[in-house]
């Protein structure tokens, strides 16, 4: 799986940045964490998927001032897709399309 970030200025305070899904694959769960917590946060998704070729504006605003975070994308259970980590400086993320 190939990830595409492109880089547009943002502040640690108020990360925000688009997440496009360009697998065939439904997203059903979505986890950021900073770098070097040991646990996952809660599925920014919530009760919400990211179906084939949809994208969301997500905002992390967490009142952390860092910019390093583990994310983790969970597909459907029907999906050829392993489950996902990668590492972004969301500061600097404007958009991130993951790619099968």
């Amino acid at each position: 799986m190939a990830v595409v970030a492109s880089a547009t200025p943002s502040h640690a305070e108020d990360l925000v940045f688009t997440l496009t899904n360009s697998t065939s694959s439904t997203l059903e769960r979505f986890y950021t964490s900073p770098v070097g917590v040991d646990a996952w946060e809660e599925d920014v998704l919530g009760q919400d998927v990211l179906e084939p070729g949809e994208r969301v504006e997500i905002t992390i605003a967490d009142g952390r001032s860092v910019c390093d975070y583990d994310l983790r994308f969970e597909f459907s259970a029907d999906s050829d897709l392993d489950t996902t980590e990668d590492t972004q400086d969301l500061c600097e993320l404007g958009s991130y399309e993951i790619h099968e």
